[in-house]
């Protein structure tokens, strides 16, 4: 039985949350087309007769523009350096960039033993992969590359053996039916703040939070009764989050509460309010009240 923890490092956007939710064969971690979805480190495991795969979902790196960047880039670096293994994953559909190639040499110098996930290539002119792949060992980077598609399932397969291979022998950390390290209730905030990212533009789903107040399932009847405040940055952004007649609120929590049914298999009565705290993103007692200042190895 082979048996270790793998950090799943990258820049923002690289895919890294959709590669683990499809390894793990579960929703796991939120996913979005925009920056700073993944917050939390976030485990999702992946057990089979012959091994347990613990994959770390980190924060996607970026450059810190408030206090709460700064604690996300923090707990991306602390589990980098407490793992078996470290794969790192790169957008190939964007092509590789200096910067990519100097993150991947910073943490290939911490003498943990490391591949290189080149996503995406079912989005990507197939006579580009080798050309870009190319670019990694031409910047001195020797790791082996494993061209990937998450939503395809290309090489998906051999990826996952490779990682195994890799990993110390050693008893299982979790048991077989466990997926993550979360809560439901963690899940249910995050299903909310996933749709969020996906509905409004710009700024405003960045400057969110959500804490799930009431999280309970009734006696009688499958049915769960969830409280949730959308915590927003300022005045306008909470008049955008509403909308006309509170339509655009309505329409999201809609959108969210059917992904909820689906993941606790019930039946849900949602209810959300929305409230301001001004630039809580900087505020350090915020941020830790909201739970994103946690030592992220606890």
């Amino acid at each position: 039985m082979r048996a270790g923890t793998v950090a799943v490092i990258g820049k923002a956007n690289a895919g890294k949350s959709t590669l683990i939710n499809v390894m793990v064969g579960e929703k796991v971690a939120i996913v979005s087309p925009k920056p700073q979805t993944t917050r939390d480190r976030i485990l999702g495991v992946l057990t089979r007769e012959e091994y347990q795969i613990v994959f770390v979902d980190t924060p996607g790196i970026y450059r810190a523009r408030n206090v709460l960047t700064d604690v996300m880039m923090k707990t991306t670096e602390t589990s980098a350096r407490d793992v078996d293994l470290i794969l790192y994953v790169i957008d190939g559909h964007m092509g590789v960039r200096e910067d990519d190639v100097s993150l991947m040499k910073k943490y290939s110098s911490l003498g943990i033993p490391m591949l290189i996930a080149f996503t995406k290539i079912d989005i990507m002119p197939k006579e580009n992969i080798p050309l870009e792949v190319a670019k990694i060992a031409e910047g001195g980077v020797d790791k082996d590359v494993f061209p990937v598609s998450a939503r395809r399932y290309r090489n998906v397969k051999d990826l996952e053996r490779e990682i195994a291979s890799l990993l110390p022998e050693g008893d299982k950390f979790f048991e077989e039916d466990i997926v993550s390290d979360k809560s439901e209730k963690f899940m249910i905030g995050e299903l909310m703040r996933e749709k969020i990212l996906l509905k409004y533009d710009k700024e405003i789903p960045h400057g969110v939070a959500v804490i799930v107040t009431k999280f309970q399932k009734r006696e009688t009847g499958n049915l769960y009764d969830i409280d949730l405040d959308i915590v927003c940055e300022k005045q306008n952004h909470k008049a955008i989050l509403i909308g006309k007649q509170g339509k655009a609120l309505k329409e999201v929590s809609s959108f969210a509460r059917q992904d909820m049914e689906k993941f606790l298999d019930a039946k849900v009565f949602l209810t959300t309010y929305v409230k301001v705290k001004e630039d809580w993103r900087d505020k350090q007692k915020l941020i830790r009240e909201f739970g994103y200042d946690e030592d992220p190895l606890s």
